[in-house]
């Protein structure tokens, strides 16, 4: 029995090598080529992206000064209220311009009383010069005198309607809709005509502007693609997104370009104009500014994931050939859009591009197609290197 198992021990050792070296080689059928991911490349129109730094402005803005001078007697309206154009804002002390217009008045009343004796003393000359009764000299001077009493009226008559303008200046008036700011004078102020300081400011802020600064590169780069690249205006629609973070929930349009570069920035000035309806955007705020200049009518979106660089930064992707093999590609990523890369050469719509998988590909190998999101195939059951030779040992018995 002892010489039996020692004679036996050689060949079973030899059975569990044999049996090791055939489970090698099944595992490596079994496995055969690595499973490649792909997607397939459509042409779409692409909306090309940009997001910019912009501050909001005022829709309109106006300092609220006085015309006439005095003092101010009474302040009509409530700091930061909504005021509407026309209501008067500060009441200004009326007592030198009533006077100024009672003294126009007059002065026009006296006007119009010498026009009524020189207008009587030349039609009385008329008949008494054509019978020579009075000389043609006299007659001239009577109607002369006429028309300069005429003459005095309308200017009387300018003097008091200078006289109740300034009177109505006392209540200075709003001269926008929109809403007002603090007030910068007090009851008892005394306020002149032509000073450089504003009583109040009112700002317009529904709608609201917002100014948008773009490189001049970037709008050179832009124009370059619009005239030679197939590239597409796009439409002026904006949105913005808030200090926060958060975006605002309306949507504004692209008005116009300023036809300048700032030469201490570099950069030109859009204008997009937003609704407001809520107050929500005050001017002078920080906000980014979403819009799309233009648009790539056959875009090929390529996953990020599939998209990989060299050390000299050239972008390259896997494709899968005709006999389902992968095959390297140089390509031309220079900007993304969302989750993928707008690739504006070196693969076409209907390419199968590998996104899952890559780690086990090399050019030129073999692979075995699925799309991408497949669930991986399970890998067969493999027979345990105890149980072999357990079963070696029971067959050698």
């Amino acid at each position: 029995m002892r010489l039996t198992q020692a004679s036996l021990a050689p060949l079973l050792c030899l059975l569990a090598a044999c049996g090791g070296g055939g489970e090698d080689a099944q595992k490596k059928g079994q496995q055969g080529p690595p499973e490649a991911g792909f997607v397939v490349l459509r042409a779409e129109a692409v909306p090309l992206v940009s997001e910019l730094a912009g501050r909001t402005a005022a829709f309109e803005t106006s300092d609220v000064r006085p015309q006439v001078s005095g003092v101010v007697q009474a302040r009509l309206f409530t700091e930061g209220a909504m005021v509407t154009r026309g209501q008067t804002l500060y009441r200004i002390d009326p007592s030198i311009y009533r006077a100024a217009v009672a003294e126009a008045r007059a002065n026009l009343a006296n006007a119009e009383a010498n026009l009524t004796a020189q207008q009587a003393r030349a039609d009385r000359f008329r008949p008494l010069a054509e019978i020579e009764a009075v000389s043609r000299q006299e007659y001239t001077d009577a109607q002369a005198a006429a028309r300069q009493a005429a003459a005095a009226v309308q200017q009387q008559r300018a003097l008091l309607d200078t006289a109740q303008i300034n009177l109505r200046f006392t209540n200075v008036p709003a001269p926008i809709t929109g809403r007002i700011g603090r007030s910068l004078v007090t009851t008892g102020a005394l306020v002149t005509a032509n000073q450089a300081e504003a009583m109040t400011m009112i700002q317009r802020l529904d709608p609201i502007f917002v100014d948008i600064q773009q490189s001049s590169a970037d709008l050179l780069a832009l124009r370059r693609a619009l005239a030679s690249e197939g590239v597409v205006p796009s439409s002026a629609e904006v949105r913005l997104r808030l200090e926060d973070g958060s975006d605002y929930p309306q949507v504004g349009t692209l008005q116009f370009a300023e036809a300048m570069v700032d030469p201490q920035t570099g950069a030109v000035t859009l204008r997009a104009r937003f609704p407001n309806p809520q107050g929500l955007l005050l001017p002078g705020m920080f906000v980014r500014a979403r819009f799309s200049q233009s648009t790539a009518p056959a875009g090929l979106l390529v996953p990020q994931a599939a998209v990989s660089r060299d050390p000299r930064g050239v972008a390259t992707v896997f494709v899968i050939g005709p006999d389902n093999k992968a095959v390297r590609r140089n390509v031309r990523a220079e900007r993304t859009v969302g989750d993928a890369w707008l690739v504006t050469a070196g693969v076409r719509a209907g390419d199968r591009v590998i996104t899952e998988g890559l780690g086990r590909i090399e050019a030129g190998q073999p692979v075995r197609p699925v799309p991408a999101g497949t669930p991986r195939r399970a890998p067969a059951p493999q027979v345990k290197g105890g149980e072999g030779n357990a079963q070696a040992g029971a067959a050698a018995r």
